[in-house]
């Protein structure tokens, strides 16, 4: 009996392992998710790049403090030369010379305070040099909103974005850039604005005392900025609000940039949203909390084609809005390659859309992995190596750029299509070419010869290969239009090849997941038409 219990005790120890190691992924890509959504200008400020450096530069008005190295070397009539720590009266000591006071001493008056006193003993012929070997130690507390409160230690000439940057930096979503204040002895000593450092890279020079303390007060003003702009993030306001122009100065709007939303909500919970022109609207106030979005909204009398291929003339066109296919079309000059009845016709407003949903798919897919439960050890195991397998083809997946392909039909009417900015019409070449790819032995391309059925195209690549999906085999001709075919079927006709088709050999879901392999097989099966690529799982 108390082996069978600890039997059962090792396959729940095994099986939490495995969901543990999951949800962590999925833990993990939701806090991804949160910090994308919630970003906040000078997000990248704290990184580790400042805790781990230690500041020694030169500055003229540090007074020099108790536990300061000083480098003091006399030549001429006396030689002498030594680094000499300012101990806890405040004094250093020099043979021949005595104690000299040094506490409170400005670091550009150091080397004249010594000089003023070693003319006391030597009147003449007795020269020195001294600068500060090492700034004193100090430890500084950091404290309100900051991701990792505490003491910490440093020199006395650290900037303060060195300690915060040790404090893990301003926790996002309420720490305040722009308010931040150094205590001593319980009292506000100086204020800090990290904007002046994140916009102009001015820096303060401060010196710290031991036990100073850093605190960064709350957000209380701030504006959300999207759109088209080169700094797209939350803002801290200094007041309630802030004029256009100066916002303007921060986010740094793209050329492109014509108007901007302004959306607000009142104590009521509703919203309202109204837009603006960015022109002669200077000093257009916003208030915090209000979320601005900037536009290019432009009134285009003209739009941008491109014609690429087998032609002749021109391969770029800009033609008036409204512009439809068939008047473009007419003006194509073909040449004696040119296959005219086989043109294709790509629009980017289509592989954006297009992507959109193949990255719908592929989050759902993903979600599927990794929360998927097993019931025993053996399960949990093989689970686990499927769960790798499949986040490898969804990242690979996400790679892949759509072309955005709109298939025109051969009864199309080319005068009810209206173009778009950007849209590509491409003339392909008169082919006696078949490519065969995906699931074959050889993939590659072969002449066309009449006659050759569809299985000896195959059987030149080599044959399947033992992946191969033989129900499911797509036929890409030369318009742009998909034939699914099904090569093992018993019944109807054989296909028949013609030139310039593309032959895509799908594979087999390997998966006892029947949701996992329908949603593998309906992903290849988009990719394979939307970017004629054969993605093997």
């Amino acid at each position: 009996m108390k082996k069978i219990v600890l039997i059962f005790m090792f396959i729940v120890v095994n099986l939490m392992a495995v969901e543990i190691d999951v949800s962590s992924t999925l833990k993990d890509k939701n806090d991804t998710l949160m910090t994308q959504n919630t970003k906040v200008f000078g997000h990248r400020l704290f990184n580790g790049s400042f805790s781990h450096n230690k500041q020694y530069r030169y500055n003229p008005n540090y007074l020099i403090n108790i536990g300061d190295m000083v480098n003091v070397k006399l030549w001429g009539a006396f030689d002498f030369n030594a680094s000499i720590p300012v101990d806890s009266q405040g004094n250093i000591f020099l043979p021949k010379v005595g104690t000299v006071h040094l506490e409170g001493v400005r670091n550009d008056k150091l080397s004249q305070l010594l000089q003023q006193k070693i003319k006391k003993v030597f009147k003449k012929n007795v020269y020195v040099y001294a600068d500060l070997g090492n700034y004193q130690p100090v430890s500084v507390f950091v404290t309100g909103a900051v991701n990792k409160p505490g003491l910490y230690e440093g020199l006395s000439s650290d900037s303060i974005v060195q300690f915060l940057d040790k404090a893990k930096g301003i926790e996002s979503s309420s720490g305040s850039y722009r308010n931040i204040t150094v205590l001593r002895e319980n009292k506000p000593l100086k204020n800090f604005d990290l904007y002046t450092f994140l916009q102009n890279g001015k820096m303060d020079i401060f010196q710290f005392r031991m036990g100073d303390v850093i605190n960064v007060q709350n957000i209380k003003n701030y504006v959300k900025v999207l759109g088209d702009v080169k700094r797209p993030y939350r803002y801290e306001m200094k007041d309630t609000s802030v004029k256009l122009k100066d916002l303007l100065n921060a986010v740094i709007p793209n050329p492109t940039a014509t108007n901007f939303t302004v959306t607000k909500w009142n104590q009521d919970n509703e919203q309202s949203v109204t837009i603006h022109s960015i022109k002669d609207n200077d000093d257009f106030a916003i208030y915090s909390g209000e979320a601005v979005e900037f536009l290019p909204d432009h009134n285009t009398k003209s739009i941008a084609i491109k014609i690429s291929g087998e032609h002749l003339g021109l391969h770029n066109l800009v033609v008036p809005k409204g512009t439809t296919l068939g008047e473009v079309f007419a003006q194509i000059r073909p040449s004696s390659l040119s296959d005219m009845n086989s043109f294709k016709l790509y629009r980017k407003s289509i592989a954006i859309e297009q992507k959109k949903l193949l990255d719908a798919q592929l989050n759902d897919l993903e979600a599927k992995t990794l929360t998927t439960g097993s019931m025993t050890t053996e399960e949990a195991i093989i689970r686990k190596q499927e769960a790798q397998l499949v986040l490898n083809f969804i990242q690979r997946a996400r790679e892949v750029q759509l072309k955005g392909k709109v298939v025109i039909n051969k009864d199309t009417n080319l005068s009810k299509i209206i173009l778009e900015d950007q849209d590509e019409i491409y003339i392909p070449k008169k082919s006696h070419m078949v490519i065969v790819q995906g699931e074959v032995m050889l993939p590659g391309a072969q002449s066309y010869v009449e006659g050759m059925s569809f299985d000896d195209y195959i059987n030149s690549c080599g044959g399947y290969t033992f992946r191969a999906n033989k129900e499911n085999v797509l036929i890409i001709k030369k318009s742009g239009q998909v034939i699914s075919y099904d090569a093992d079927s018993s019944f109807g006709s054989e296909y028949k090849v013609k030139p310039g088709d593309n032959i895509l050999v799908l594979g087999e879901v390997d998966s006892k997941y029947l949701q996992v392999v329908k949603d593998i097989t309906q992903i290849v099966y988009q990719i394979a038409v939307g970017a004629a690529v054969v993605l093997r799982y």
